[in-house]
């Protein structure tokens, strides 16, 4: 039989995510300007100090999504990189702007807006860490410049997303640059 506080400490994880959710869902629909803790308050039916209990702000509340958007991030480059070994950069490219494709606003979450989510630190979330692994991993564990080449696939992807995402190029040749990216490193 669970204890009163272990009770207070579920509902307190279950709010906890339901602003998280709200905060995305709403980013989803109209966009991160939207976001406010006053829509979000009446969103989920609290009060704006229940909103402050969880979360010192915005930039807070954004950095708990962008942790969602990593884990789910992760998770299908894992995917990808596991699904085809033999061509696991390719894959694994495919799903990572397939995944900004299909959500702009986490991926601005986590690449575009400030948050306090720190790259390449001690104290990086272990989502982040996750999601960088599955492109380490597409380079041999023999290769000692594996992590340096990861950074450079990851900043090219990220650079055509937001490229395409601004109109700067044509979104329609994505799948030819990727693999155009990908040759050069696998040639």
């Amino acid at each position: 039989m669970a204890t009163i506080n272990e009770r207070r400490e579920r509902e307190r994880a279950q709010r906890h995510q339901l602003i998280v959710t709200a905060a995305r869902e709403l980013a989803e629909e109209q966009g991160w300007d939207a976001v406010t803790t006053r829509r979000l308050a009446e969103r989920v039916e609290y009060s704006q100090p229940v909103l402050y209990s969880h979360f010192d702000g915005k930039s807070a509340i954004m950095g708990a999504v962008a942790l969602d958007g990593f884990a789910d991030l992760a998770r299908r480059l894992g995917r990808a990189r596991r699904a085809a070994p033999r061509t696991a950069l390719r894959s694994v490219c495919r799903a990572y702007l397939d995944y900004a494709t299909e959500r702009p606003a986490m991926y601005q979450a986590m690449f575009v807006l400030p948050t306090d989510l720190r790259f390449a630190h001690a104290d990086t979330p272990a989502p982040m860490r996750a999601a960088f692994d599955a492109f380490v991993a597409c380079f041999g564990e023999d290769n000692p410049r594996r992590e340096a080449l990861a950074e450079i696939v990851w900043s090219a992807l990220h650079g055509l997303v937001v490229l395409a995402d601004s109109g700067r190029i044509p979104p329609a040749g994505q799948r030819e640059r990727v693999d155009l990216l990908v040759s050069r490193f696998t040639d």
